[in-house]
């Protein structure tokens, strides 16, 4: 029987897993979550970033760290504006 291609295991992926979790964290947390998950796209890019000399991906780790700071100050300009606005009210009409 002929065997195709190569039938060593597949190749990994050379990319830093941490520094693609910190990006997508960043990413999504410009949206939800901002206040919990910028402060995980800070962390898993700081790590992420120290292991980019072995596993590439440091350019995606400064960026979900940059996006990380950027959500923290965006929840800090919406809680400054909600206080300024006289706070949340939660209106169930009837």
């Amino acid at each position: 029987m002929t065997s195709y291609g190569n039938s060593s295991a597949p190749a990994r992926s050379r990319t830093n897993g941490l520094a693609i979790a910190s990006l997508v964290c960043g990413i999504i947390g410009l949206f939800v979550f901002n206040v919990i998950l910028g402060p995980v796209a800070i962390v898993l890019g700081a790590v992420g970033l120290r292991h980019s000399a072995t596993k590439g991906g440091a350019g995606m780790a400064k960026a979900g760290i940059t996006l990380g700071i950027i959500d923290l100050v965006l929840f800090v300009v919406l809680l400054a504006v909600a206080a300024s606005s006289g706070g949340f009210s939660w209106y169930v009409g009837g």
